[in-house]
């Protein structure tokens, strides 16, 4: 451990004889400090959040990412095109050591920069909340600046994927030449989008109630006010941009509920709102109506984030930690990408494939659409998807590719930070497991592996 340690500090000392850690401190405290005070929120806590957070924490994720990546490629594949490795490489060290032990310091290089940038933001948005108006001030603490658990509907998908699946194998029997002639896949998604409609659609003067299971968080919760987390979608175009509905919260039939009133609100967005604490039954079960009270126009509450519960379960502070080191992941990942890319390939291709990793996981979206049309190819013609030789070979390495990439993207810290939702410790361990266990631990193995074949000798004559 001495051996590895020893080249950790040799990574330091790197990058402070140029000026790195100095730049990068630099350039992530501008973007903590100085982009809040150029762009102004709307006044509102939400707003403010959005400034103060979610753009901070984007920034300097994307700075510290962006610089490990090219420090990584650079603080191994310069000191071999430089000749410089052949120097440590004669000292009683192995190669594996070597590795790891840049890798191990420029984690450190990371935490430093990470923890200095997050205490920034953290103070800033302590000092900026006092400015908001009191009123405003009530919400940050209530539903932003806490840690709030989450509890949804069951989600349907399976059984709308099994009866999809019923429908679809009745009309074959009845009609056995759709099977050469239609593109099953494509007839299941529209069989399912048809199912999933009955689920998420509340017709004009209609209503729907949705039951929410609080677990075993209902005993704690007795005597709280929890806040509902919504969203609707509407086809229906209105001038004034709002639609009008009604909330009932608890059970009439038990006559422990409450009527919320009329509400207009805007589709296509979140809205949260405060219940009255108390209106679950002994199960820890909450029951959730909506009437729609307009008369020309269907709503569509998503099946996946269509109603939400949330309730308090910590404090901030330990929130913004967790989720630092979520992101602290992350450039965990980057680094051990950048080393095995550096590992066989000289500083610039090592870059340019790096880079080109990182572009493939912001285009997992498109990948994720090719896998689910079953081919690269459009539509070929009404009813029946175009298909190549390629999807063979593509469509299995797209698939495995997305599986790798939502090992990763399964997180996002930012988001629940913003929003107020708790980050557990449970998720930390499951990120850290999922982003530098498996994918990192499988480049760190590879990249030593090969370093330690690599013929260092010919390195300055290639």
């Amino acid at each position: 451990m001495q051996k590895i340690l020893a080249i950790a500090g040799l990574t330091w000392k790197a990058a402070f004889r140029f000026r790195l850690f100095l730049v990068l401190a630099g350039l992530l405290l501008a973007a903590v400090v100085v982009l809040p005070l150029i762009l102004k929120s709307d006044g509102t806590a939400r707003g403010f959040t959005e400034i103060l957070m979610t753009y901070t924490l984007s920034a300097i994720t994307g700075l510290l990412g962006l610089s490990t990546l090219w420090l990584a490629c650079g603080t191994l594949a310069r000191d071999i095109e430089e000749c410089q490795i052949q120097v440590v490489v004669t000292k009683p060290v192995a190669r594996w050591q070597i590795w790891l032990g840049k890798w191990l310091g420029l984690l450190a290089l990371d935490a430093a920069l990470l923890a200095l940038s997050g205490a920034c933001v953290f103070g800033l948005l302590e000092w900026r909340a006092a400015e908001l108006p009191p009123a405003e001030q009530k919400t940050l603490r209530e539903q932003i600046l806490v840690a709030r658990g989450s509890a949804k509907p069951p989600n349907p998908a399976g059984q709308i994927d099994a009866l999809a699946e019923q429908v679809l194998q009745e009309r074959l029997q009845a009609h056995p030449e759709l099977a050469h002639s239609v593109d099953l896949p494509e007839v299941k998604r529209e069989i399912v989008e048809q199912i999933k409609a009955g689920y998420q659609l509340v017709p004009p003067g209609y209503s729907r109630t949705w039951q929410v299971d609080l677990g075993p968080e209902k005993d704690a919760l007795r005597g709280k006010p929890l806040d509902l987390r919504i969203k609707f979608n509407s086809s229906t175009y209105r001038s004034s941009g709002t639609f009008s509905g009604i909330w009932i919260i608890g059970d009439p039939e038990k006559g422990r509920f409450k009527q919320l009133g009329a509400m207009s609100l805007a589709p296509d967005t979140f809205h949260e709102f405060q219940i009255p604490p108390d209106l679950f039954d002994a199960n820890g079960v909450l029951t959730i109506t909506f009437v729609n009270a307009n008369r020309d126009a269907t709503l569509i509450f998503p099946v996946e984030d269509g109603i939400e519960v949330l309730y308090p379960q910590g404090g901030f502070a330990p929130n913004f930690v967790r989720g630092l080191g979520i992101i602290f992941c992350w450039m965990a990942l980057l680094a051990a990408l950048g080393l095995a890319a550096a590992s066989f390939l000289s500083f610039p291709v090592a870059a340019f494939f790096s880079l080109a990793m990182l572009m493939l996981v912001f285009s997992s979206g498109t990948l994720a659409e090719a896998v689910q049309a079953g081919t690269v190819t459009q539509n070929a013609g009404e009813g029946q998807a175009g298909h190549s030789p390629m999807d063979v070979v593509l469509i299995p390495t797209f698939r495995a590719t997305v599986a790798a990439v939502n090992l990763v993207k399964n997180f996002s810290p930012i988001d629940a930070l913003s929003s107020g939702r708790e980050i557990a410790w449970s998720e930390l361990g499951r990120a850290f497991a999922q982003i530098v266990l498996l994918p990192g631990g499988l480049l760190i193995l590879l990249g030593m592996a090969l370093f330690s074949r690599r013929e260092l000798a010919a390195a300055f004559s290639q």
